[in-house]
């Protein structure tokens, strides 16, 4: 696979070898806009609002917005002025304990390759970050763009997990918590109960994406169908009636079959992994 970024982990004196490699694919289906009457295809262009008429690229900066309807423009010289060294380098800052981190920071995974050699140093980080459960913290530039990242253990290999600034963040007190009264002992027991038998060992390959196969097969319907619009069967599940909670949660235990009890994590770092995924 081809490599995105070269460059090498650095911690201490320690320097290793590695390039990034794509650890996921975007699988969002692309569709084009039409003209309705004769399906040709709609095109953007740029207008400017203030007279609605098409801007070419030549006369297009960049403008930052720092109060309503006033912008400051920034040329290609001033990114350059405020440009960081060691854009080559994820710099690890800290060691920190994974289950410390809220999952809520990690958005995009990355596998890192060792380079040439660097998989003597490679080797040892990833089995003392495995051995420890612990990741190194890190920035390294990426396209023009600081990231925050963490350097995980992910079985034979180590991953670059891109990571959210705190500011990046909304705040958990912005949201509008549930109120009202607990439902009481024997629901938290029927809920606990369902959850054990819904329970299974993890593995992804059971999970797919029904959304977009069920997208294909419609599509597949309308080319051989000449384009023609389909009947629509779709159905929608109505929302659980709180007050019904409890009558749902026995039907549910009822029609729920045991499964295999899911094997329980081992050690403290894997219980306050789940206690804070949870």
């Amino acid at each position: 696979m081809r490599a995105i970024w070269k460059g090498s982990i650095s911690f201490g004196l320690v320097s290793i070898p590695v390039a990034l490699v794509n650890a996921s694919r975007q699988e969002e289906l692309k569709f084009r806009l039409l003209r309705q009457k004769d399906l040709s295809p709609v095109n953007y262009k740029r207008v400017a609002e203030v007279d609605g008429r098409e801007v070419p690229w030549g006369e297009i900066v960049k403008g930052y917005e720092y109060e309503k309807g006033k912008f400051v423009v920034l040329r290609e010289e001033d990114f350059k002025r405020v440009d960081l060294e060691a854009t080559d380098t994820i710099d690890i800052v800290d060691f920190v304990d994974l289950a410390e981190i809220n999952p809520i920071y990690f958005y995009r995974p990355y596998y890192l390759q060792a380079g040439k050699g660097g998989a003597p140093a490679y080797q040892l980080l990833r089995q003392v970050l495995a051995s420890t459960n612990k990741v190194g913290i890190a920035k390294v530039i990426i396209r023009t763009r600081q990231h925050l990242a963490a350097v995980k253990a992910n079985g034979d290999l180590l991953v670059l997990d891109l990571m959210r600034f705190e500011d990046e963040l909304v705040s958990p007190r912005e949201v509008a918590k549930p109120e009202g009264k607990s439902l009481g002992a024997k629901a938290v027991k029927m809920a606990t109960t369902l959850v054990e038998q819904m329970s299974e060992e993890w593995d992804p390959s059971r999970y797919t994406d029904d959304y977009r196969s069920a997208l294909m097969k419609l599509i597949g319907k309308k080319v051989r169908g000449g384009g023609k619009a389909l009947p629509d069967k779709s159905k929608t599940k109505p929302a659980t009636n709180v007050i019904d909670l409890a009558s749902v949660l026995e039907e549910s235990l009822a029609g729920s079959t045991p499964r295999k009890p899911a094997k329980k994590a081992k050690g403290k770092a894997s219980k306050a992994r789940a206690r804070k995924a949870a």
